[in-house]
């Protein structure tokens, strides 16, 4: 689903979402198949804010894990939705912590601007 833009606005910036991929890389549907139809090494899931595109707003963590030459969509899929609950919960921690700041143009995580995602693996 896609949230109007007028709540996007109106909520300053501030809607998280998660997604499974490395973005930049493999926005939107299918990413599993994709990856693995590219033969990546790694495969990883982002939290992001949401902008009016699609996974197209500020990264802010990310969880990456390897891809297995057994793996196919569904092992990978169950894998990284494991990681997923992790790095979600971790974020959410952050924010209510008010370590991870997040307003409608930067991104600050213990009073230093975010320049890049915070990586777990």
């Amino acid at each position: 689903m896609i949230i109007p833009p007028e709540i996007i606005k109106e909520l300053n910036s501030r809607i998280i979402n998660i997604h499974p991929s490395l973005l930049p890389k493999y926005k939107g549907l299918n990413t599993h198949k994709r990856v693995l139809e590219n033969k990546e090494a790694y495969h990883g899931c982002t939290v992001h804010q949401v902008n009016e595109g699609i996974d197209s707003g500020k990264l802010i963590a990310q969880y990456k894990i390897k891809i297995y030459d057994n793996d196919n969509e569904e092992t990978l899929s169950k894998r990284l939705l494991v990681k997923e609950h992790i790095l979600y919960s971790k974020v959410l921690e952050e924010i209510i912590g008010e370590k991870l700041i997040i307003n409608e143009n930067e991104i600050f995580y213990k009073n230093s601007l975010l320049n890049k995602p915070m990586l777990f693996e």
